[in-house]
């Protein structure tokens, strides 16, 4: 049988069965380590008091919010792009 990706599409190497996180788009079940994930800053405080609370000398926190999308989802957002078959195979 054809091998389509050098990875088989995972970032799983031997390390055999890998748990399951759910997108945060859809709700399917995905491999950890096909999942594709995002981590972002979400600021509590809105852009304009945050301005004048860091001119004031104040620290912000920013808390990182982690993100799991299935490959589809990934691609739809432009997360991903859409590779050549001869970028993604292989040779």
């Amino acid at each position: 049988m054809a091998k389509k990706r050098k990875s088989r599409g995972r970032a799983k190497g031997g390390k055999g069965r890998s748990d399951y996180v759910q997108c945060s788009n859809c709700g399917t079940l995905v491999p950890r380590d096909k999942a594709k994930k995002f981590t972002s800053r979400v600021s509590l405080v809105d852009p304009s008091l945050a301005k004048e609370l860091k001119a004031a000398g104040t620290y912000i926190a920013a808390p990182k919010t982690v993100k799991y999308y299935c490959v589809s989802c990934a691609v739809h957002y432009g997360l991903v792009k859409v590779r050549a078959r001869d970028e993604r195979r292989l040779y």
